[in-house]
């Protein structure tokens, strides 16, 4: 049996390298079943004139392209907020194994908050969820960048 090693720091540091180029704060990290990270990124809506450049968006085209496949059964995808619906919606058509996320996002989530994707019927594929890894430090990011915009 292995340790758990949570990657939620190196998710963090993509979300404060997000903040420092002008996005929203969100940065997000895909693991294969051994551990290693297969990608990693940030938020670049701004950057790419893309309503769909999310952190999780991100690192799922990556990692699909460095496996080939269109499915990423076995990976566990670390992101600093409570994913959105369009996310969450991607992170189930990619079967997700496992979901970690730091901040809860009352607003826009799509996990715990919202549409809750992976509780309706239609969802095909549900991963694990495990919320609050990192959380305070997620919040504080993303407190800090809206701060210095208002």
């Amino acid at each position: 049996m292995s340790m758990f090693t949570s990657h939620m720091d190196a998710a963090l540091d993509e979300a404060r390298a997000a903040g420092a180029r002008g996005e929203v704060p969100v940065g997000a990290v895909l693991v294969n079943a051994k551990g290693k990270v297969v990608a990693r990124g940030g938020n670049r809506t701004r950057e790419l004139s893309d309503p769909t450049a999310h952190a999780e968006i991100l690192v799922i085209r990556e990692a699909c392209a460095v496996v080939n496949s269109e499915r990423l059964p076995g990976y566990d995808l670390y992101v600093t907020l409570e994913p959105c619906a369009m996310c969450a919606t991607a992170i189930s058509a990619a079967r997700i194994r496992r979901l970690y996320y730091g901040a809860a996002d009352p607003k826009s989530g799509g996990v715990a908050h919202g549409a809750r994707v992976f509780t309706h019927a239609q969802c095909h594929h549900a991963p694990e969820v495990y919320d609050g890894i990192g959380a305070d430090e997620a919040a504080q990011i993303l407190k800090e960048f809206f701060a210095g915009r208002r």
